[in-house]
């Protein structure tokens, strides 16, 4: 099916989801017990109206007040709206979130639920112009006090998987559903919205704020995770790690699961603070396709605005992948590719004196050959960008067995201090570029990359390649 005639089909679907809330029947969470005054835990009898709910396809509400609660899960048929004057306050005790077979981080493994959770369900959705709070501060002190323990005994790469914080929103091989409305989502303990193994997802306006109190690590705004026919739209993002981001799994787990992520529109969106506008990775195992993302304003609190990230274990790939009409102020990176992000994270390896450990570690573990494990990105286009106050233009480093393919760039408008470089590229051409550089793009082969302006580029062979398991873990995390 055409992206563009699957677009129409979801608009419907929306509108037809809409006229069938408007006519279900309503549950008040009140009737059930839920006391909404902030300390009682309401989790129960969120849950009691959602079950209730179910069985006709009705609408849950909540009368205004903070909803203390453990994890609840939306059925299918059921509207869950949180409206204005409504917070959904995520309990602060981690035995209140189930754990759940799920995927996290790109293996699958078992995991504690999210907040608020569409779970092998159809036909639902978490809309209004109300607040899912997770409270999530508790959860990022946890993990960084484990993450101490653990960077001393190269342990870093299991510090995410070990600390297990509940996510706010899961939706888990699921299809026909709906978030968005205007909801507040704020102060995730992890991921903020993770869309996985799932189709015809529509999320349409949300704004997610988890820098209130802290920056919470790794509270992504929104995932995309070997999932397809996914329309986000209209979101406002403030976080502390990838903002829109796509997924499709991590090394040995990854390739046997071997789902991509495709079919993807991103549009209409702003980025005041993340780790990157949008990104690919760093699990790509599943690979990437037909997926494109416009209309996007990336601030000057985001390091990078276009990144494509992945490492020499995880495999997959990315075709037919479409960015255009970006708009940067003040984005430090303009375009970053690294195929050997973050060594300390990517690469597991168990060290010799622990004998006793989970079994997913042995999963993390598994040894991926390096011709199996290079991500081939290639058919990528991006044109109408804007970027203003950008301190490098291009970041770009792959492999040279593998490089990066059949890159087509076009109308770009770049001001930046330094060009940066251009390396492990393949068939690049540049169409109708503007930069306005202190310092050139550097690139290997004049036949690789073409159609720079005459002085914004010069030819030399790439210096040794930096050893980034060399940084310290936090400048290995920053890039």
């Amino acid at each position: 099916m055409k992206i563009t005639k699957w677009i129409r089909l979801a608009a419907t679907a929306i509108l037809v989801l809409g006229m069938a809330s408007a006519g279900a029947k309503t549950y008040n969470a009140g009737s059930y017990g839920a006391k909404g005054d902030g300390i009682t835990l309401d989790t129960k009898a969120i849950q009691a109206a959602i079950d209730a709910a179910a069985k006709d396809g009705g609408t849950v509400v909540l009368s205004p007040g903070t909803y203390l609660s453990g994890s609840i899960f939306v059925k299918t048929g059921v509207t869950l709206q949180v409206d204005k004057g409504v917070t959904i306050l995520g309990s602060q005790r981690i035995e209140d979130y189930p754990i759940m077979p799920t995927r996290i981080a790109g293996i699958e493994m078992s995991w504690p639920a999210a907040l608020v959770n569409v779970y092998e369900q159809k036909n639902a959705a978490i809309t209004g112009q109300g607040t899912i709070d997770g409270d999530g501060k508790i959860f990022w002190d946890s993990y960084w006090t484990l993450r101490k323990t653990y960077e001393p005994r190269g342990l870093r790469w299991a510090s995410d998987y070990d600390a297990r914080r509940p996510r706010l929103i899961q939706v888990f091989n699921s299809s026909e559903v709906k978030v968005g409305g205007g909801l507040l989502l704020r102060r995730s303990g992890f991921w903020t919205l993770h869309i996985c193994y799932s189709t015809d997802i529509t999320v349409d306006g949300v704004v997610i704020r988890n820098n209130e109190g802290g920056r919470g690590p790794s509270t992504d705004g929104i995932d995309i995770d070997s999932s397809k026919k996914i329309l986000v739209q209209n979101a406002d993002i403030a976080v502390n790690d990838d903002a829109l981001c796509l997924k499709a799994g991590r090394d040995s787990d990854g390739q046997r699961v071997a789902r991509p992520t495709e079919d993807v529109i991103i549009r209409d969106s702003i980025v005041r603070d993340g780790a990157a506008g949008v990104t690919f990775g760093s699990e790509t195992a599943g690979g990437f396709r037909n997926i494109e993302a416009y209309n996007i304003t990336v601030l000057d609190k985001v390091p990078v605005g276009i990144l494509f990230k992945s490492a020499h274990t995880r495999g997959g790939f990315g075709e037919n992948l479409r960015l255009h009409d970006f708009t940067m102020k003040g984005t430090p990176v303009v375009v970053r590719i690294t195929m050997n992000w973050n060594p300390s994270y990517s690469y597991a390896e168990i060290p010799k004196e622990i004998k006793d450990y989970p079994a997913y570690w042995k999963v993390l573990a598994t040894p991926v050959p390096r011709e199996k494990g290079i991500a081939h990105f290639h058919d990528v286009r991006i044109w109408n960008i804007k970027a203003t106050g950008a301190a490098t233009a291009f970041e770009v480093d792959g492999y040279k067995e593998v490089p990066l393919e059949r890159f087509s760039l076009a109308n770009l408008d770049i001001e930046a201090e330094k060009g940066g470089h251009i390396y492990d590229a393949k068939a690049w051409q540049f169409t109708d570029t503007k930069l306005r550089l202190k310092e050139p793009v550097a690139i290997e082969d004049a036949a690789a990359v073409r159609g720079l302006p005459p002085g914004s580029v010069v030819v030399k062979p790439a210096p040794p390649k930096e050893d980034p398991s060399r940084k310290s873990f936090e400048e290995q995390d920053e890039t």
